[in-house]
């Protein structure tokens, strides 16, 4: 069963404003690796939307961080991940049941040199 990684979007994702330390090429990584992936962002949809069609990197979902929840209902999943910058991250992501990873420690947890 595959595991799931939500990013938010600001102050995670180099794409963000401010900009995050997770490259869109780790994006990829993960995808390429089996990930389901997608944002959860105080960004509307449309405009994270065209963040990853900028890139050209399909996602399965994007939404509103509030809507965390309507993620874990939507995909089977062994694990649930969710990497923001913000103590409101961690806390959607918890009351979602997701673990949570502020962006530096995603860095060793998810792509750590082998």
């Amino acid at each position: 069963m595959p595991k799931l990684i939500s990013f938010d979007i600001d102050g995670t994702l180099e794409v963000g404003d401010p900009p995050g330390c997770l490259t869109m090429q780790m994006v990829r990584e993960a995808k390429d690796q089996g990930y389901i992936i997608g944002s959860c962002s105080d960004r509307i949809v449309s405009n994270q939307q065209r963040i990853w069609r900028d890139h050209d990197i399909p996602v399965q979902f994007t939404v509103l961080k509030h809507q965390l929840d309507a993620v874990k209902v939507e995909f089977e999943a062994e694990q649930y991940y969710h990497i923001g910058d913000t103590n409101i991250d961690r806390q959607y992501a918890e009351r979602a049941g997701f673990e949570f990873f502020l962006p530096e420690k995603a860095l060793t947890h998810f792509w750590s040199p082998s």
